[in-house]
This record gives structure tokens, sequence and C-alpha cells, in this order.
């Protein structure tokens, strides 16, 4: 069970913490930009000491006010939620504490806004967001009575410490529809994975189970013929040996059937692979009929060629188009976005290679540096009518039945 705290709460999704602005602290991805970036907003600590003369203590008191924040901001982002409280609590006394010696105090209370929209319900965030620059308006305007100068100030840290709560907020959202989906991607492979399990099961069930009866009434006939009618006990060990291998050789189909998906299918476990890694998938079948061969030597390319992307590309597009080109043959084109400069072949372009030319097609590669990858296997329409002359047993087992692929187009 994933487990997260809300103000107590458990929640079945674990939802990271946000903060203002960048990833949480626990992560490994590039942390320390994003914290600098967000440590940029204490500038505006400093700035109101510049349009007076301030003595040097004051700006030795926003230095300390400065270096007293930041292990708090650091310790809120590792802390569980009642030390995030109080270290919200501790930032904006911070505030109040330097706001009566003209220093920016308000710049603490933007940064609490923030801390206090990353973990707290809503209606208890906003409501101890609303007290706190209460608090500060107050004090502002009591303590520094220049003529309009104390309100403008607060109405503006109100509306950018609204705007920092509701951009957290609204991060904080979109953490939690991820991680919902991330969740609902696991449960569709699991069940996916289930009911082809069962269908299987079904299969296995449907090949071997009356085959094996036969093989036990046959074994046992001639058994009891062995001592009355030797020659007959010898044609049903003969009989048991062929329907024996004919299990045999159904087994193997059944097999070749299961390793083998159809394009649909391999597209729908391309776009579920390539949304995990926030990469869009635009992809059109031409309604082309294909033998069973060709297309899972065609599909097997397409589980390579994403794989390869996933790993290498880097990309944010992968395009896949079946066509027919003009002399009757099928092209299936796989492109993507990515850094390209592929210049030489693993063992996965290799074996892509291998297999188009097992069923007379041949594989074409575009890679230039920055300019993704494209991938065109083609198909001749010699080597389709030569599939086409060729058995098709997979296509006989129960639950094998076979559509042509039909026009589609679609964007995961």
């Amino acid at each position: 069970m994933i487990k997260a705290r809300f103000g107590g709460a458990r929640s079945h999704f674990r939802i990271p913490t946000m903060r203002l602005p960048g990833p949480p602290l626990d992560t490994h991805d590039n942390l320390l930009g994003w914290h600098l970036a967000s440590l940029l907003y204490l500038s505006f600590v400093f700035i109101p000491l510049f349009s007076w003369p301030a003595p040097w203590w004051i700006f030795v008191l926003a230095t300390c006010s400065v270096l007293v924040f930041l292990p708090m901001y650091w310790a809120f982002y590792r802390g569980g939620a009642k030390l995030r409280l109080w270290l919200v609590l501790a930032v904006a006394a911070v505030g109040f504490a330097t706001v009566p010696f003209g220093i920016g105090g308000g710049t603490y209370l933007i940064f609490a806004a923030g801390m206090i929209a990353s973990f707290l319900p809503l209606r208890r965030g906003i409501a101890l967001a609303i007290g706190l620059f209460a608090i500060f308006g107050v004090e502002s305007i009591m303590t520094l009575p220049a003529v309009g100068m104390p309100v403008f100030s607060v109405m503006i840290h109100l509306l950018v410490g609204s705007i920092v709560f509701t951009g957290v907020l609204a991060a904080r959202s979109r953490e939690r529809r991820n991680a919902e989906l991330r969740l609902t991607q696991e449960e569709v492979r699991r069940l996916a994975s289930l009911a082809e399990r069962e269908r299987i099961g079904r299969d296995l069930h449907d090949l071997l189970g009356h085959t094996l009866s036969v093989v036990v009434l046959k074994s046992q006939l001639a058994a009891r013929l062995l001592e009355h009618d030797k020659n007959a006990a010898q044609d049903q060990i003969c009989e048991v040996e062929r329907v024996a291998r004919e299990a045999l050789t159904q087994v193997r189909e059944a097999v070749a059937g299961i390793r083998a998906n159809g394009l649909q299918a391999e597209l729908a476990a391309a776009r579920l692979a390539l949304l995990g890694g926030e990469i869009s998938l635009d992809h059109k079948l031409a309604p082309v009929d294909i033998p069973l061969n060709v297309e899972a030597v065609l599909a097997l390319a397409l589980r390579e060629s994403v794989t390869n992307v996933l790993r290498h590309a880097r990309a944010r597009r992968v395009d896949v188009e079946l066509t027919q080109d003009a002399r009757g043959g099928i092209v299936l084109l796989i492109a993507d976005d990515g850094r390209g400069g592929v210049s030489g072949e693993g063992h996965g372009l290799t074996g892509m290679r291998e297999r188009l030319r097992s069923v007379g097609g041949m594989l074409e590669i575009e890679s230039p540096n920055g300019a993704g990858t494209r991938l065109s296997l083609l198909v001749s329409r010699e080597a389709l009518a030569a599939a086409r002359r060729l058995p098709a047993p997979a296509a006989t087992l129960p639950g094998a039945a076979r559509e042509p692929a039909l026009l589609e187009r679609g964007t995961a």
C-alpha cells in the first residue's frame, strides 16, 4: 500500500511534496539549479533598503534573517507534516520580526504561502495564509506609517502571495493526477497480463485437453491388448505417437501465436510505454491486408524501435505510419524527433534487419545529428505474395482470429 500524509490523513496515492519553484527535494533530477532559482526571490529582502538611507546594521540584520531562513527552507521539504507546519510558522515569524526595520519581510510571507499550499488541505491552507497576511498587514501599517506606502506594499505582497499559493496548488493537483495516471497504467498492465494468462490457459486447455485424454485412453487400451493381440497393441501405440506429435505441433504453433502480437496490439503497448516517458505517439495505419508472419515482423520492429526511443533518443514525439507504395508493397515508417546520430547498428537494429530479410523486406535508416531518427521498413509486393502462400497455422488457434489493419489516427 502506498501511503502519504495530508494534514494527518492517510491517502492511497503518494503525492510528492511540492515546493516553489521546482521538483521535490527527494528527487535526483538537477535539484541545485531549481533551488538556486527559488532563492533568487530572497533578493527582495534587500531591495527596500536601497530606497532610504539605511544604517549598516540594518543590512546585517537582513543578512542574518536570510541565514536563519535558509536552514528552515531546506528542512521544510525533508520533514514530516508536523515539522513542516512549525517551519512555516517560523518562516512567517522571521518575516514579522524584520518588518519593523524596513526590511522586505513580506518576502518571507510569500515563501510561507507557497510552503503552506504544498502540504496542507485547501481550506486549512487558505485560512492559515489569510491569517498570516492579516498579521503582516496590521504590523506593516502600524510600524511603517509612511503615507500610502504600507497599504500599497501589503497589497503587492498579498497579490504575489495569492499567485504563488494558487500556482503551488495547481502544481500539487498536477502531481496528484500524474500519480493517479501512473497507478492506472500499472493497473492496465496488470489486467492485460492477467487477461493474456487466462487466454493462454484457455488455448492450452483447448489444444491439449482432448489430445491428452486420447493419449491416456489409447495407452490403456494398448496395455490391455499387449498380452492378447500384439499387432493391435502396436497399432494403438503408433496412434499414441501420432497424436502426441500432433499435440507437440499444436503447442509450438500456440507458442508462436502467443509471441507474435499484431500491429494494433503493439501500438497499444507502445502508447502505454511512451506515455510513461512523457513522449507523444501519433500513428496512422492504412487499411492494408498483411500476412501474419510479415505483421509479426513489423510488430517486433515497432517494439524494438520504441525501446530504442525510450533508452537513447531523448525524443518528445514518435510518429508511426503504415502505407502502401505505388507498386503494391507496404512501408512502415517509425520516426522520432530525438537527438539522432545513430552511426552503428546494435543487436536490436541487426535483429530487426535480419527478421525483415527473412520475409523479403529491407530496412532503411536516416539519423542525422540533432534531427531525430527515421526507420523505413519496406516489404515488396513479391515478398507479400510469397508470404501469403505460406501456411499460417497461428491463425487457426482458438481466439487467434485476425482482422486486417484499419485506418486509425491517434495521439497518446
